[in-house]
This record gives C-alpha cells, structure tokens and sequence, in this order.
C-alpha cells in the first residue's frame, strides 16, 4: 500500500514535536545565557544533531506507541485514538516497520553526537531509548508520566548538556522541573479523556488511578507550576530576570486550565484538544524562556 509524504509525516503525531524539540533549544539558551558554551561551530552543530536526534527518536516512540496499541486492542472500532490502523489505512507492519526505521536513524544520530561530544553522552541516550521502547508498557501499568518526565524533562535536558558542552551540567535540571510538568500534561490530558476506553481495554493508566476528577484537577495544577517555578528560580537568583519571559506563556496556560475546569459540568468533554492546546503551550513558553536566556548571554 502506497501512501504520500504528508501521511507518513502524519503518522509521527509531528504536532506533539515541541515536547521534545524545546527542552533542547531551552538547555542550549540556558548554557548559552551563563558563558558555559564552548567556542567554535561544534556546540551548533550539535545543537542541530540534538534536535534531530530527539525529534527522530519522539517520532520512533509515537509511532510504536500507536501500533502496541492497536495490538492490544487498546485502539479499536468503538474506541480508538489514531483511525489508521483501526480503519486499514495503513497494515500493522508498516507502523512496526516505520518505527524500527526511525529508531534506527535516531540511533545513528545519537553515535554521531557521541562521537563529536564524548563517550559518556552514551548514558542518557542508552537510557532514553529504552524508556521510549517502554513507553507502552509503562503507560499500561501507570508509569507513563513518570516515563515521559524522565525522557524528556531529565535526560533530554542532561544529554544536551553533555552534547553541547562534553560533560554533565546537573545545574541544568532546574530546567526539567517547568518544561517536564508541560510535558506530561500533554500525556494525562490524553490519558484523561481516553481514561474510560483505557478501563474497557483492561489498561491501568496514572490518570485512571486518580480517577477523572481528580485528573482533571491535576491537569489544572500543571498549568501553574511552570510559572511557579520560573518566579522562584528568578527570586532564588537561578536564572537571569529575562526568564520572567516566559511567563507570557501563562495566557494559553490560563486558558486551557479554565477548560479543564468545567469538568463538573461537561465530564470528559473539557478535556477533549488539551493534548494537542499543552503541545502549543509548550512551545510557547519553553520559546519565550529560550528568548529570553539566549538575550541575557548577550548582554
């Protein structure tokens, strides 16, 4: 079965790429905002090598995810979440194959980047393509969000460090804090509404564990702790005043916490497009807090 270009690009949910693409831009404005960049092009070309690194591998986890769950049926006539599999749009083994394609190039990328920064960038990418292979499996036993705070509010940020500089900056985890919680919302805004299809598949997701109430609630609870967390780092002197940048971002925030408010009213509807609303909110913010870093190096 023959299928174009934009489908394939389709297939790879590109609109969810900010969750990964914007922890990298943001560490390199974090590094770059404090002198911490070596000299030369090699931290630049690093930088881009990252960003495709991520996004190739972000690609790899979605489309497996995809098929595992039509696999286990998961994503089905009554209830699925992406329609091609269920509707034969495209065949199983072409999701599998496309997957092993993309990890496989992601892969490549990652020994590259490991060649040109150090041997140990090996650690957290190693770890990272595990836990993007296990995401599944993780997600059906209520692992999931914490998974996906690992991949890619932790190890993203951490192997960035190492990619761009040639060693471990932990300092930068203050970033994993603000960009991870953004992050997983993405996934518990998904997981939320999905929560009663998920209990029919016999899964056991983190959001089903709260139960729906109390999932919609923690979705609106994620919608401030950024910000929270960017006020407290300028308070604490742990980033330039210019981060305060970023806090822009807190009108999209507002806007889709007051969504999910109207839970009581509207039961799972006031979750419905809050996946795709935190991707958005994501690149929003983690953009203005790039800005902002990357105008305080200069100065």
């Amino acid at each position: 079965m023959k299928h174009a270009f934009k489908e394939w690009v389709a297939v790879t949910r590109y609109w969810s790429f900010p969750v990964s693409v914007m922890p990298v831009i943001a560490t390199f404005a974090w590094l770059f905002s404090r002198g911490m960049l070596p000299s030369g092009p090699l931290p630049y070309v690093n930088l881009v090598l990252s960003i495709l690194g991520v996004v190739l591998l972000h690609s790899a986890g979605n489309v497996l995810s995809d098929w595992y769950d039509y696999k286990t049926g998961v994503d089905n006539e009554k209830a699925f979440a992406v329609p091609n599999l269920v509707f034969h749009k495209f065949e199983p083994a072409e999701y599998k194959s496309f997957s092993i394609i993309l990890f496989t190039a992601g892969i490549l990328v990652g020994i590259i980047l490991t060649l040109l920064s150090g041997p140990y960038l090996l650690v957290a990418g190693g770890v990272g393509v595990l836990l993007t292979a296990l995401y599944s499996f993780l997600k059906y036993r209520a692992l999931g969000d914490l998974d996906i705070f690992l991949i890619f509010g932790v190890l993203t940020v951490l192997g960035t460090t190492y990619a761009l500089t040639g060693s471990y900056q932990p300092k930068a985890l203050i970033l994993s804090v603000p960009i991870g919680v953004i992050t997983v919302s993405v996934l518990h805004a998904n997981n939320t509404l999905d929560s009663v299809t998920d209990k029919e598949a016999g899964i056991r997701t983190f959001a089903m564990q709260l139960g729906l109430p109390k999932s919609a609630a923690l979705y609106r609870c994620y919608m401030f702790i950024p910000f929270i967390c960017i006020v407290l780092y300028i308070a604490l002197g742990l980033m330039h005043p210019l981060a305060a940048l970023s806090l822009v971002a807190a009108i999209p925030a507002w806007k889709n916490q007051k969504q999910a408010a109207t839970y009581p009213q509207h039961g799972l509807e006031a979750m419905k497009g809050l996946d795709q609303a935190s991707a958005q909110m994501q690149l929003v913010f983690s953009g203005l807090l790039s800005v902002g870093l990357i105008v305080a190096g200069l100065l």
